[in-house]
């Protein structure tokens, strides 16, 4: 595998879904339909299968579970290209952003700033600034919480003002669901958040961080620009052409 596509594989661990079934190298996902990584199937490397089989079993996969059938791949890579072949769709309805850019920066031994601290367990807090009320679900909270994972708290006031998450997987930190409470917006929060998680993931053995991004969030990009990240690759997630995708196991 290249670089992009083992990157992407390491994230794929650190944000595991409820199942996950190989397909060659690919990853097919199912979370209940929480967020787009952890209900497609991950088209990183070779299927073991033409690519017009490997399709339909992802389709039958997705049938299976009750979720819309979605790909994940990395832009402009062999495997797009051959999913654009058979007809599929950029996802350009995913609610979180179609594109995504995904951006490392190098890990140093910083000291965690005054008022963050990065705990072994999610405080309740922690999980009201997290997920939404449509998103608070067993399955989300199985997702964010499997693996080495650290919470990042910002406390202003006594009051939980922001919150981060952290996983460790094979050397890299991956981060996650920053969150600032909006009364608590434009008071450095979100740099203060990353650098005590930078600095936990370093005190654990991280030498690298990784984070995604989609391509539209210019906010975002830019934050994460100015704490010294950089563009590693990108990836795009594609769906079948209505009526090409039936449930062949039925």
């Amino acid at each position: 595998m290249n670089a992009p596509e083992s990157l992407e594989i390491a994230c794929s661990r650190a944000w595991p879904p409820l199942v996950e079934e190989p397909l060659g190298t690919w990853r097919l996902r199912w979370a209940d339909g929480f967020t787009g990584r952890a209900n497609s199937a991950l088209a990183v490397g070779d299927p073991g299968r033409p690519v017009p089989e490997a399709l339909r079993v992802v389709c039958d996969f997705a049938h299976d579970r009750g979720i819309p059938p979605m790909v994940q791949v990395i832009r402009d890579s062999p495997n797009e290209h051959a999913i654009v072949a058979e007809g599929w769709f950029q996802a350009t309805r995913h609610h979180r952003g179609h594109e995504v850019v995904v951006l490392t920066a190098p890990l140093s031994g910083t000291s965690a700033p005054d008022g963050v601290e990065v705990h072994d367990e999610p405080t309740p807090a922690w999980w009201e600034l997290t997920l939404g009320p449509d998103e608070d679900t067993a399955a989300a909270r199985s997702v964010l919480t499997g693996g080495k994972v650290g919470y990042g708290v910002a406390t202003l006031d006594g009051t939980t003002a922001g919150v981060v998450r952290g996983a460790l997987v094979d050397g890299w930190l991956h981060v996650g669901r920053l969150e600032v409470s909006p009364a608590f917006r434009r008071r450095g929060l979100a740099s203060a958040l990353m650098g005590a998680l930078h600095a936990w993931g370093a005190e654990h053995g991280a030498d690298r961080a990784v984070l995604q991004v989609a391509e539209g969030n210019s906010g975002a990009l830019a934050l994460y620009a100015g704490l010294g990240y950089a563009p590693h690759h990108r990836y795009r997630y594609w769906v079948p052409a209505p009526g090409s995708c039936e449930d062949s196991t039925s």
